[in-house]
């Protein structure tokens, strides 16, 4: 027996037309959106697997009235109905790539030539003149196959980005340290490195190749030259969600370096292998809970979005003891209704995930009982912040959760939510 608790919008998943949808809640406390498009049929895809509390976790969220949602996301850009602010902008700067990872949003490594360096300059304008001072992602294809990249990274805090970061798999960073440099001293202020695991053959299941020492010795460049690491793990289920808590302990023992994990289960658009079964679909709240199990996290250490929808993604903060253990910092769970503006949530993640000019200081003892000047230099230099992004596709798209998004891509002129740009039929 299953129970109606939600009604929002979605799209056809073979013909993206705008479709009612509702969110059904089983006796397991499993939740599925469901979905009839006249043309195509029924559609039915699990969201939520019922391991953490949902009417919990969602707390304060407020549904999709029936009148808003209906264009939604066909022709779309930032419009009234959108009830975000830009946190972070993605703007593409390649579709090249070296490599042709099965799982790729952007579809990377087409050949080509890329965009002119003044195309981009006149994107990133466009940017700061639409959205204010976001945190501004350079992705692609592979963005660091542009020599020109660091002088990218330059014009962008020049005109006006707070911060910049490159979405990257690490192979120049990790071959040309020359190339890092010049990123660095551009002010490029984070690395978000693709890293799926610690093991060479969950690379090879993912991306088609062996990459472990290419992703370390991409970490140890960024650490010489004084850039923070965040971590990317795509995550699939069967290939690396038994990996989860080594990662962490590999990002344990390279902080500062270091600085955090943002977790990406695996959503199915741009190049994807196969059309997904229900049991493949890794939801966020197993991911939550396999974290807890393999890494020894309490479940209340999981906070959702306060920027995004809830179903969005989660946040934690840790300092890390000398022993390698995680302390959170809070376990106090606010709700939906105590959003943050994208200003608030981006200084957040800056925070977080840059490195500090300070760093070379003698580390401070760590206790339990500390001063708050004591505790702040651990949250600079020894602590870590595990996030993570639960992408949408054309099964389990939620138009309520892409009403919240402040996850966006500049694509012609058009400020898009990121599960609007990237959605892609996939049957």
């Amino acid at each position: 027996m299953s129970t109606t608790i939600r009604r929002t919008r979605s799209v056809c998943p073979a013909c993206l037309k705008n479709i009612p949808a509702v969110l059904q809640r089983d006796d397991s406390g499993r939740i599925d959106l469901e979905k009839t498009c006249p043309e195509h049929g029924f559609f039915s895809v699990p969201i939520w697997q019922g391991v953490v509390d949902f009417d919990r976790w969602t707390q304060g969220s407020v549904p999709l009235s029936p009148e808003r949602g209906l264009l939604c996301p066909a022709d779309c850009g930032l419009c009234p109905e959108h009830e975000n602010g830009s946190c972070c902008v993605l703007l593409e700067v390649t579709a090249r790539c070296n490599l042709h990872c099965k799982f790729c949003f952007a579809d990377g490594g087409r050949f080509g030539t890329d965009p002119d360096l003044d195309e981009m300059k006149s994107g990133i304008r466009d940017i700061v003149r639409q959205c204010g001072s976001p945190l501004l992602q350079l992705s692609g294809g592979e963005p660091t196959l542009r020599d020109d990249l660091p002088e990218l990274v330059r014009f962008a805090k020049e005109a006006g980005c707070s911060y910049v970061q490159v979405n990257t798999n690490g192979i120049r960073l990790a071959e040309d340290h020359l190339y890092a440099k010049e990123l660095a001293d551009a002010g490029l202020d984070i690395v978000f490195l693709q890293f799926d695991g610690t093991r060479d053959e969950i690379y090879h299941a993912l991306r088609g190749k062996a990459l472990l020492q290419t992703k370390l010795d991409a970490i140890h460049t960024c650490a010489e030259v004084r850039v923070g690491v965040t971590l990317v793990p795509t995550v699939v289920k069967g290939v690396n969600d038994k990996d989860l808590g080594e990662i962490v302990s590999f990002a344990c023992d390279y902080l500062p370096a270091v600085r955090g994990i943002h977790f990406q289960p695996a959503s199915y658009f741009g190049r994807i292998p196969y059309i997904p079964k229900s049991d493949d679909r890794y939801t966020l709240d197993r991911l939550m809970s396999d974290l807890s199990e393999q890494a020894g996290i309490s479940l209340d250490s999981f906070m959702p979005s306060r920027c995004d929808h809830p179903l969005c993604g989660f946040h934690s903060s840790f300092l890390i003891t000398p022993r390698g253990r995680l302390k959170p910092v809070s376990s106090i769970r606010h709700t939906a209704s105590s959003n943050c503006s994208a200003k608030d949530n981006r200084e957040y993640v800056a925070r977080h995930w840059r490195r500090y000019p300070d760093e070379g200081e003698p580390r401070a003892e760590f206790e339990e009982e500390m001063d708050f000047d004591t505790f702040l230099y651990h949250m600079k230099h020894h602590s870590l912040t595990l996030s993570a992004m639960a992408f949408q596709d054309a099964m389990n798209l939620n138009i309520e959760r892409l009403h919240r998004c402040s996850l966006h891509v500049y694509d012609k002129g058009k400020i898009k939510p990121f599960c609007a740009k990237y959605l892609t039929p996939i049957l």
